[in-house]
């Protein structure tokens, strides 16, 4: 995938992960001491050790670490081991909820990988997704496109509507703009690098499937806006995984 693709999605994707699930539980150390990284993740390091009858608020989640508030107000991140030997308040064990279709349902952030065909040519395509409800979503994609006579790129932004988001096989509906780039790979003629505007609706299907998986396929009908007399019409169908935040 070519390099301006790369630094959209990678941007994108970079933001998204500061937006977790809240979960605002409250429990109580049971082990000695719990250690609390300054992020989420065993590559980050311990700043404080907070002792065994202290109180944790459980503020939000990453994967399988949980972002905690000490008593004496500070914040850090403890893994899901160290969380399942604390107390609820009622003096029984912590339990930790697998992510299950509920997660789904409202999830903030969703990032996939889609393969498909772009009028004959090859596409491999990641995009990321917000979330601003569970009906409606702005997404962001980069494709990469090769095929015998042509390779190139393409963006795009889109609106996405999701009218039955609850059913198992949930219909979308989308509506983007975005930027064609074609090479051609004449040898015989010399053909004209061009770059496009492009316009683009669509209709989708996505379903989950386990943990924080999904899948999802779609065909979307393109008008490129081309600097010759007429336009280009390019239908396109792809298929993939996602998962989410």
């Amino acid at each position: 995938m070519s390099r301006p693709i790369f630094l959209i999605v990678l941007t994108f994707l970079c933001l998204s992960a500061a937006a977790y699930g809240k979960s605002g539980r409250t429990v109580v150390i049971a082990d000695p001491y719990i250690e609390l990284h300054t992020g989420p993740g065993s590559g980050y390091p311990i700043f404080h050790v907070a002792d065994r009858g202290e109180q944790l608020t459980v503020t939000r989640r990453r994967t399988n670490w949980f972002k905690v508030i000490t008593d004496d107000d500070k914040q850090g991140w403890v893994n899901a081991d160290q969380l399942t030997r604390t107390l609820d308040l009622d003096g029984e064990p912590t339990r930790i909820r697998k992510s299950v279709r509920g997660d789904y349902l409202e999830r903030n952030i969703e990032v996939g990988f889609q393969l498909g065909d772009f009028d004959g040519a090859n596409a491999i395509s990641a995009y990321a997704a917000y979330l601003f409800t569970g009906n409606l979503s702005v997404e962001l994609w980069g494709t990469d496109l090769s095929g015998n006579f042509s390779s190139g790129w393409m963006t795009n932004i889109n609106l996405v509507h999701q009218p039955y988001p609850d059913w198992f096989v949930s219909p979308y509906f989308v509506l983007g703009t975005g930027i064609v780039h074609i090479e051609p790979k004449a040898t015989l003629v010399q053909a004209d690098t061009r770059t496009d505007q492009e316009a683009h609706v669509g209709f989708g299907l996505r379903t989950y499937l386990s943990e924080r998986f999904l899948i999802r396929a779609e065909y979307r009908s393109y008008v490129v806006f081309t600097k010759r007399d007429s336009n280009e019409e390019v239908n396109e169908w792809k298929a993939g995984f996602a998962f989410f935040f």
